[in-house]
């Protein structure tokens, strides 16, 4: 069975990412804030930004749980298409953090 991963602009300018079954639904959930506990809930409305179907949710489990990692610079080269700007992303970031290790080995 086929799940979304998705990728929210709420109207704080903040990104929410979240996965489902049924895209269209979850997002006009969030847009007439069904669930009053969730993120999105005071940060309405929303904006479908991104999202991707996959063949599982596994699948599903692991996009929506990386991005959640990624730094917003990522999610928004994620949601132009620049996979090479991701790339250089994760090379810049992987540069602060060696840097960041050595200052700290001193």
């Amino acid at each position: 069975m086929p799940y979304a991963v998705y990728i929210l602009r709420c109207f704080d300018d903040t990104y929410y990412t979240g996965l489902t079954k049924d895209l269209d639904g979850r997002v006009l959930e969030h847009q007439i804030g069904a669930h009053p506990e969730s993120y999105t809930f005071s940060r309405r409305p929303v904006k479908l930004e991104w999202s991707v179907v996959t063949e599982s949710y596994q699948e599903a489990f692991q996009w929506e749980h990386r991005i959640k990692g990624w730094s917003r610079a990522k999610k928004e080269a994620l949601i132009r298409g620049d996979i090479d700007g991701i790339h250089e992303i994760v090379k810049h970031e992987r540069k602060q953090r060696e840097q960041s290790k050595r200052k700290a080995s001193r």
